[in-house]
């Protein structure tokens, strides 16, 4: 990374597609194989999908319904995975279920780690009808996180054909990328997230396991809403690595451009400036 004004010039970013399983110790292997597969290309950040670590409700439903598993697993390797964190100077975002005191149900989460531990998580908000009904206790609150200069807001799963939680990201709190982390194989998803990419002139992050790769391989998309790096498609756990640059000469039009005319026209201001009180502006029903 180079010093750039207050931050830095760029940040590099690995999407993940590890293999999710419903044993938490196999998943943790996936997760610090990549981990150290992201650091070996120089990433600043890993970003994993949805149940990376602890499994997704979808994959067993009679396991999550009951909710018969075994905590201490999932405790641990979120352990193991902080400590390799810090050995490799690395931040990690992992999703994962978040016990809450009996008898309430999870979160379905991802944990934000850096080398020095766990700074914060996101609970996702906008639960399916059957999540919210059988499996999870929905969170409320939108994260954001500071890295080296850039802004990284978080979402999981369904939570992508919301168009208003990207914008609240983008124009209440101003950040440079999302981390959407799911458990999808619905190629409808990286098209939407092409579309939020484009509308609000950020990076997305899409992150899914392995197994859902044929469908949406992980990988990056820029704030011009093309897609920089992806994954193969092809069902195997890798990474896709990309530096988010705000000096990038092919993102100029986006971030230097269109970005702050939006956000000026979302204001109003130029608008209402210059509004006339014409009788022919009135009149909708005349040619």
């Amino acid at each position: 990374m180079t010093d750039h004004a207050a931050g830095y010039a760029s940040i590099r970013v690995a999407a993940a597609q590890s293999i999710v399983t419903c044993d938490p110790v196999a998943n943790g292997e996936s997760i610090l194989a990549l981990m150290r597969a992201a650091h070996a290309e120089r990433a600043n950040l890993v970003h994993f999908p949805e149940g990376a670590l602890s499994g997704y409700a979808g994959q067993d439903k009679p396991r999550f319904t009951g909710w018969h598993i075994d905590w201490q697993p999932v405790t641990k390797q979120l352990q193991r995975i902080a400590a390799c964190a810090a050995e490799l100077g690395l931040w990690v975002v992992v999703g994962s279920n978040h016990r809450l005191t009996p008898p309430n149900r999870p979160h379905n989460s991802l944990y934000v780690i850096s080398d020095s531990g766990v700074v914060t998580r996101y609970d996702k908000r906008l639960l399916s009808f059957t999540e919210v009904t059988r499996f999870y206790t929905p969170g409320f609150d939108p994260v954001v996180c500071e890295i080296a200069g850039y802004r990284f807001g978080l979402a999981l799963c369904i939570e992508i054909n919301f168009p208003e939680l990207f914008l609240e990201y983008r124009q209440h709190y101003n950040v440079d990328c999302v981390l959407f982390s799911s458990f999808s194989e619905d190629p409808i998803f990286g098209i939407l997230a092409r579309g939020h990419a484009a509308a609000n002139n950020i990076w997305i992050s899409v992150s899914v396991p392995a197994q859902c790769s044929k469908a949406l391989p992980a990988g990056i998309i820029g704030p011009h809403g093309d897609w920089l790096d992806r994954c193969a498609g092809d069902g195997k756990p890798a990474i896709s690595c990309v530096d988010l640059d705000r000096a990038d000469p092919r993102l100029d039009t986006a971030l230097n451009k269109q970005r702050p005319w939006r956000a000026k026209a979302r204001s109003g201001d130029i608008y209402t400036a210059r509004r006339v009180h014409d009788p022919r502006s009135a009149a909708r029903d005349q040619f």
